[in-house]
């Protein structure tokens, strides 16, 4: 039978411990900085920076001349350096923004013998790595409620900090409901093991201005298959409750029946809001998921995948 555990609330931020010196001191990353670095190095291998050519004001790069640009466009003291003409080419600029959110509460500290990793810890990484990833392509990143948007390449150790320096979160299930402009996007992480009427209406009210968004659903493998047989007490880890059951085998079947239609309800109002849905399983690398996220916001964005 899987034995499975629960994260004390000091656990679910990233590293408090180690973090408070890390960040305040500079020494040190925290564990769970370095494993979200790890992560978005995988997906560098991937995927190019949607950083582009267009009008802006930050340079970008040299390319050659192309016969009938206008000649004011020529960089003459570069062009000096070689026998040809180079053009100044200028990195385009948007007002997009990624907006991030990641459930900290009391389910989210659930962890058991089949995953790599609790949940809590895998929300993190991902939430670091994507924000990390996002900035090196071009992009701004913000917390929800907690940090507004920035592109400074220390975006994992800001957001990490962000998180460590509010505990009050640690009891939201939720989001903060606020609209967010209509070219940003949303990336929602957490165990969404809540009433869907609940995060349907949070989910409108951030979309409220045509925004688009993505839920990224962490289950644990056991709350994928209860695999329990025999006596067992169950523990509502939010309300503090516990129940008793007699035996577990047959709560399997009525159990996973109700955890399908949840998700179901979760497919649909992502749909309706032209929002997706990521389900991510702990026994899996945290680098899937962040490759599927990354993958919808730049389609969605109508930008093209390709080598770095």
């Amino acid at each position: 039978m899987a034995r499975v555990t629960v994260l004390p609330e000091e656990a679910r931020s990233p590293g408090r411990r180690e973090t408070n010196d890390a960040l305040a001191l500079s020494k040190r990353m925290p564990r769970l900085v370095l494993e979200a670095r790890r992560v978005a190095a995988t997906l560098a291998h991937g995927l190019h920076g949607r950083r582009r050519a267009g009008t802006g004001e930050s340079f970008w790069q040299f390319r050659p001349f192309v016969t009938g640009e206008a000649a004011q466009r020529i960089d003459w003291r570069r062009s000096a350096r070689d026998d040809r003409l180079y053009v100044r080419e200028r990195e385009w600029e948007t007002a997009h923004t990624i907006w991030l959110w990641v459930d900290r509460s009391a389910s989210m500290g659930y962890r058991s013998d089949l995953a790599q990793t609790s949940k809590i810890d895998r929300a993190l990484v991902l939430g670091l790595a994507l924000g990390d990833t996002f900035v090196e392509g071009g992009e701004r990143v913000g917390v929800l409620g907690l940090m507004p948007p920035r592109a400074t390449r220390q975006i994992a150790e800001k957001i990490a900090e962000s998180f460590v320096s509010d505990r009050s979160a640690l009891e939201d299930d939720l989001p903060p409901a606020a609209p967010i402009a209509t070219l940003d996007e949303a990336i929602l992480i957490g165990d969404f093991l809540y009433p869907t009427n609940e995060i349907e209406e949070v989910v409108r009210i951030i979309s409220s201005r045509g925004s688009r968004g993505h839920l990224v659903m962490i289950v644990d493998p056991v709350e994928e298959t209860f695999p329990f047989q025999g006596q067992a007490v169950l523990h509502d880890l939010e309300a503090g409750l516990r129940l008793r059951v007699g035996d577990a085998g047959a709560w399997g079947g009525a159990y996973r029946d109700r955890m399908a239609r949840h998700r179901g309800a979760l497919a649909e109002l992502a749909r309706n809001r032209g929002w997706t849905l990521t389900i991510h399983r702990t026994d899996r690398p945290a680098s899937e998921a962040a490759l599927r996220i990354l993958t919808l916001v730049t389609t969605s964005r109508g930008s093209k995948l390709g080598g770095r």
